[in-house]
């Protein structure tokens, strides 16, 4: 049964690659294949946001506020978003460190982390992931390539 939906899945992604669609303009991307792609195309692309708070609000990967007196710091991330869309974003920003090693998004990542293990690691992967959905997002908006990123060849 799951070869099935993969089969439809890969279909569907064709299809979309030879007409140019969302899930094609992704794979376009060196290192998003078509599962990565097709996920948050059916999750969050699909539909229409105003600003890039709304796409991060709606993965679920924004600071939740804190506030006691006049103290305001920012906590961890809400989660109050697609659970789904927020962990395949999550996994998508370990890739794109690996695939997209010069972009932009990559240096960001590495300035921030550098010898950091650990606890320092998940938090900004999480920072990554929340950039990255946005990127995507303007990328399928506007055609705004990330900065840095490649194209397959």
């Amino acid at each position: 049964m799951i070869k099935e939906i993969e089969a439809i899945r890969d279909q569907e992604a064709e299809a979309s690659i030879q007409t140019s669609g969302a899930i094609g303009q992704l794979v376009k991307l060196r290192g998003i294949g078509p599962e990565m792609a097709t996920t948050p195309h059916s999750e969050a692309f699909y539909r229409t946001f105003s600003n890039r708070r709304e796409v991060a609000s709606y993965a679920g990967l924004t600071p939740t506020p804190w506030s006691s007196g006049s103290l305001q710091t920012d906590q961890g991330i809400s989660k109050a978003g697609n659970p789904r869309l927020r962990k395949t974003m999550v996994e998508l920003a370990w890739l794109w460190l690996r695939y997209q090693p010069d972009s932009s998004l990559s240096r960001w990542f590495r300035d921030r982390v550098r010898d950091g293990k650990g606890r320092i690691k998940r938090i900004a992967i999480v920072a990554l992931a929340r950039k990255l959905v946005v990127a995507l997002w303007r990328y399928l908006n506007i055609g705004l390539i990330p900065e840095g990123s490649l194209l397959k060849i």
